[in-house]
């Protein structure tokens, strides 16, 4: 697989985007299943109990078998993806990368992922500045629009309010939400959000972005941190606060996963150092599911 720093050094959302989504698939899943739909698929031979009026009856006068006529039933889906684009999402890895970068790449790549599949799929911006959303759409224009509004967004300030976000749990319909986040909050406001959207949509993937330096805590010596949304600093000693702070880190990753899990989401942990297939895997299994 592409590793998430080669991908971004390509400098081209849309290519890159291609690239890992293509790279992951290798020939892979089309959005049909078979059953009784409106395109022809394949014939198999009957059997008892099939519903005869699907018999081809020409074919068994030519060979005197008797053959069903199988098509392909259209499994399209709504997906709404959604970016966190509050101001922790600047942070960045050792390899260079923010989370913002790596969602971006992730978010085209699944947007990618998603038109294949003959999805309609829509992108949301959660910033404290506003909602910025594109309605989900098939249509092939779609997908330059949403590279367009995920290349042009910023990570600013804290997670916006339930109010700013209201649009999104407006109204009842039947989708796959994914949302990609660091579940940096301060008082359980994003999960509010995403046990909301259970609750109109259905089915909700949440993708956790943890940086590769925060799970290691690959820091050296005496070193100062800065709170990216509130401006608050820290001053430490990063060898001597190593080990409790990885044994608190381990600990709230296990607590968040499964308060997730308890409202109903599919929750999944990613590293901004690896590649963004373990993601792309989720989603497709995730979709099949809904199919």
């Amino acid at each position: 697989m592409l590793t998430p720093k080669l991908l971004f050094a390509l400098r081209n959302l849309p290519l890159a985007a291609k690239r890992a989504a293509e790279g992951f698939l290798a020939g892979a899943h089309a959005s049909r299943r078979h059953g009784v739909g409106m395109e022809f698929s394949q014939y198999r031979p009957y059997q008892p109990g099939d519903d005869l009026r699907r018999l081809d009856w020409r074919l068994a006068a030519r060979s005197d078998r008797y053959y069903i006529r199988e098509s392909e039933v259209d499994t399209s889906l709504t997906v709404n993806l959604l970016l966190d684009a509050s101001a922790s999402m600047n942070h960045r890895d050792d390899n260079g990368l923010s989370k913002l970068d790596y969602a971006r790449l992730l978010l085209a790549a699944l947007a990618y992922l998603a038109q294949k599949q003959g999805d309609a799929v829509g992108l949301s911006i959660l910033s404290p500045e506003g909602l910025q959303h594109l309605p989900a759409r098939a249509d092939t224009r779609q997908l330059p629009r949403l590279y367009h509004t995920l290349e042009t967004a910023e990570a600013t300030g804290t997670f916006p309010s339930i109010t700013t976000l209201a649009p999104l749990t407006a109204r009842r319909q039947r989708a796959l939400t994914v949302c990609v986040s660091d579940l940096y909050e301060e008082h359980g406001e994003i999960n509010r959000l995403l046990g909301r959207l259970r609750a109109v949509s259905g089915d909700v993937l949440l993708l956790h972005l943890v940086a590769g330096n925060e799970l290691k805590f690959s820091y050296k010596g005496p070193i100062t941190f800065r709170d990216l949304e509130t401006g608050q600093t820290i001053q430490l000693d990063a060898d001597q606060q190593r080990p409790a702070y990885q044994q608190q880190l381990q600990q709230w990753l296990r607590d968040t996963a499964q308060t997730a899990r308890r409202q109903g989401l599919d929750y999944h942990q990613l590293s901004t150092a690896e590649p963004l297939d373990g993601a792309m895997r989720e989603f497709l299994k995730r979709r099949q599911l809904m199919s």
